[in-house]
């Protein structure tokens, strides 16, 4: 890892912190590529029961940074995608790829990139004084990559307003939008993490698998497949159980 992004395991959670604050913990290309492999890495890990991801500094991350342009320019459509669209969709890809819960802190603002990385994990814990904003039609770039993050986690008027008005929301409003698990006081916002990868690290991996496998694909199915796949996948888990 770099000296921006570490990765320690504590037990059963691993433990990404990205450290860049006199940037705003602005992610370069190369660090979205570090950080989506890690997660990818850990995500598949069988000692791992979660990742939490946290910052450093008073904001969670105000995006990409603009000045990690690629070597050379990007002069097709196709070069473009895989120098710049392919690293922010791989974290969103990377995460919900991994097997068990990412877990977010946030705090200050988290803004474009920043504000689809909040949504996209798993769980996101907000402090209460946090706000999130998709700024990037201000330049008139559309940010469709932020919306893909958004799309199974936000109601979809909620993701509008904030693509078209391009204004902060706070975190209560956050919460009220679905991309926010839970807002807590600022100086509650450390021990609130710390207790729910807590719990996270007490439950069975396969229960932990079991449930995102089924977050993720039940809300595709109509109602009655739905209910059937649950059924399927809680016989599975106590059969290998009483075997």
């Amino acid at each position: 890892m770099t000296d921006t992004l570490s990765i320690t395991r504590d037990g059963k959670i691993a433990r990404m912190s990205i450290d860049r604050a006199e940037r705003g913990n602005m992610l370069t290309l190369d660090m979205l590529d570090e950080l989506s492999s890690a997660v990818a890495d850990l995500g598949r890990d069988s000692a791992v029961h979660a990742i939490s991801i946290r910052t450093a500094g008073p904001d969670f991350c105000l995006g990409r940074d603009p000045e990690s342009a690629p070597e050379h320019t990007p002069k097709t459509g196709v070069e473009m995608r895989g120098a710049l669209a392919a690293p922010i969709i791989g974290f969103y890809e990377a995460v919900r790829g991994a097997e068990i819960p990412v877990v977010a802190s946030i705090q200050g603002r988290a803004a474009g990139f920043g504000c689809a990385a909040a949504a996209v994990c798993d769980i996101t814990i907000a402090a209460e004084d946090s706000t999130f904003s998709l700024p990037e039609m201000k330049n008139n770039l559309p940010p469709t990559a932020a919306i893909s993050a958004h799309m199974d986690r936000t109601l979809p008027k909620a993701a509008a307003w904030m693509v078209y008005s391009t204004r902060e929301i706070d975190a209560a409003r956050a919460r009220e939008a679905g991309f926010v698990s839970d807002v807590v006081p600022a100086n509650q916002l450390h021990d609130a993490t710390e207790a729910v990868l807590e719990t996270l690290s007490g439950r069975d991996r396969t229960a932990l698998v079991t449930c995102k496998t089924y977050l993720a694909n039940a809300r595709l199915m109509e109602t009655d497949k739905a209910s059937d796949y649950a059924a399927n996948l809680l016989a599975l888990v106590m059969s290998s159980r009483a075997g």
